[in-house]
């Protein structure tokens, strides 16, 4: 479940009944709670309230090649899961592209990606001209995202040309990891680290230093 800051939770101990409220926010199903006690006796039961629990994806286009990336890129998907509901889903790259030009090879990529997308889905595309953030703001900006988003958080890493305008139209957001151009291949790693290294920070994970 997850739980926003504020939240306050009824819990039954030894048949007593305790009042607190969450100070953090919590996403993985297994709470633990740092709380404070409240002399309130009005809260009710977090257990029994429908809870909102975003899904984050991370859409490539695409296979990873490399060994060494496909290793790491494994380490932080599992090491992001302990906190957030989070997949990597890859599609599948277009053959016989040395036929087409790269204007072609985006428009049909752009096709696969809009038909990977559903309902509701907000779209951050991971683009060069998008807003670039610290790691403690894109902590900030996960968060805020977890207190509003219904259904899925799709973050798009397109093939090696780019994205289609159709895709760009599609797309709520633009994000940029650097000013320096990396090789779609590698920019995966680097936003999984991220990904994980945000949600470490709102968790009080000692991985992150300032």
């Amino acid at each position: 479940c997850a739980i926003s800051a504020a939240t306050p939770v009824h819990k039954q101990n030894n048949q007593k009944s305790t009042c607190f409220f969450i100070s953090q926010v919590f996403t993985h199903a297994k709470v633990e709670i740092y709380c404070k006690k409240t002399q309130e006796k009005s809260y009710f039961c977090a257990q029994n309230q429908p809870q909102r629990r975003m899904k984050t994806i991370l859409l490539v286009v695409g296979k990873t090649v490399e060994p060494h990336f496909i290793t790491a890129i494994a380490d932080y998907v599992q090491r992001t899961k302990r906190y957030l509901s989070f997949d990597m889903e890859v599609i599948p790259e277009l053959k016989n592209t040395k036929s087409l030009s790269e204007e072609v090879q985006k428009e049909k990529e752009g096709e696969l990606i809009l038909k990977a997308l559903q309902p509701g889905d907000v779209v951050v595309l991971l683009d060069e001209g998008g807003k670039e953030m610290r790691s403690m703001e894109f902590a900030d900006y996960m968060k805020r995202k977890m207190n509003t988003v219904n259904k899925r958080l799709v973050f798009i890493i397109g093939g090696p040309y780019g994205f289609a305008p159709k895709v760009y139209e599609a797309a709520h957001e633009k994000m940029s990891l650097s000013r320096m151009t990396f090789s779609h291949q590698m920019v995966r790693l680097i936003f999984v680290e991220q990904l994980y290294r945000a949600m470490s920070i709102l968790n009080g994970s000692p991985y992150h230093h300032e």
